[in-house]
């Protein structure tokens, strides 16, 4: 990617729960964040209003940026897939961001996962390094389910792939999780990624689980299933949380073999960092390499948690100085 060094960019990430963003420069080939503000979507009415809010608040007002978002972007617009908010890239333009524009969330994280310090990665298996030519993965848990994944060719140039991969249909590994899409189909037509493996998912999944069991659950709250796992691993809600990790894993190795990522898979997104330990003990990376015959490739494939708060500000921010050479 080309880069300029001399501007002061706009970079947002802006999810169904959380909106984020922050100047960007580009220093010694590398982008650099600053002025961070972090808020909930419900404190602004609007995308606009939010947005201004921050630019308002800036000595040095950008003229131009980028900004991710959760949902697909069409023709300059995004409709959030989780969240009241709307906005376009013509819209942002009244607020003097020329250009400006809207990308995929997972899209930025494709981009940022590569510059994102070793230190601010975790392990979930595999090799330290994956194959530098290779594509990698970026997915994830938050209010939603993301994917997306980062082409690379043998002349060194990257691609990121917005998708929307996360409402791929889900897809059991065993006769408990046949169970959960068999109770799950009598409330969702069609049973998603999505509606197991986020925030109101893990709620789905628990409930779920209480009916296999024949036991009756009062939690409401996502929340509380990891709070009290975390605590007792051995509790209904260790249970549930277990399930979860290892339906990530199985999904997350599906997302690998469908991208090719040889590169390396980055697990991104708001819950996986908060779970770390109780993920790295669970069954997420046996039901990775889980593959049949394809066990030995899926061996041969790192699998990192982000912890960078910031990863998809920092692939926006590559994005915003490719644009603006």
């Amino acid at each position: 990617m080309t880069i300029a060094w001399d501007k002061t960019l706009l970079v947002g990430d802006v999810g169904g729960t959380n909106a984020r963003f922050a100047i960007a420069h580009m220093i010694d080939g590398k982008p650099v964040l600053e002025h961070h503000e972090s808020f909930k979507g419900a404190d602004h009415p609007t995308f606009l209003s939010g947005v201004k809010a921050f630019i308002d608040g800036c000595t040095v007002k950008p003229t131009s940026g980028v900004i991710a978002v959760a949902g697909p972007v069409t023709d300059g617009a995004i409709d959030l897939t989780n969240s009241p908010w709307r906005v376009s890239e013509e819209e942002l333009g009244t607020l003097g961001l020329n250009p400006v524009r809207l990308i995929n969330d997972f899209e930025a994280l494709a981009w940022g996962a590569p510059v994102v310090p070793r230190d601010e990665l975790a392990s979930l298996g595999g090799p330290e390094e994956g194959d530098p030519d290779s594509a990698i993965a970026v997915l994830g848990p938050g209010t939603g389910f993301g994917v997306s994944a980062l082409v690379r060719d043998f002349h060194g140039r990257e691609m990121a792939m917005p998708s929307e991969g996360g409402h791929a249909c889900f897809a059991p590994g065993d006769p408990v999780e046949d169970e959960i899409l068999r109770i799950l189909r009598r409330r969702y037509d069609r049973v998603s990624i999505e509606r197991l493996i986020c925030g109101p998912g893990l709620l789905n999944m628990h409930r779920a689980l209480a009916e296999i069991d024949g036991r009756e659950t009062h939690i409401d709250d996502p929340a509380q299933i990891t709070e009290e796992a975390m605590a007792d691993p051995r509790s209904a809600c260790g249970a549930t949380l277990a399930r979860f990790c290892a339906i990530l894993g199985a999904v997350a190795g599906d997302i690998a073999l469908t991208t090719g990522a040889r590169g390396g898979v980055y697990i991104a997104g708001g819950i996986a960092p908060r779970i770390l330990p109780f993920l790295q003990a669970s069954p997420f990376r046996e039901r990775f390499e889980r593959k049949g015959r394809f066990m030995d490739y899926m061996k041969a494939i790192p699998t990192h948690v982000i912890l960078h708060k910031h990863a998809a500000l920092l692939g926006a921010a590559r994005v915003a100085f490719a644009e603006a050479r």
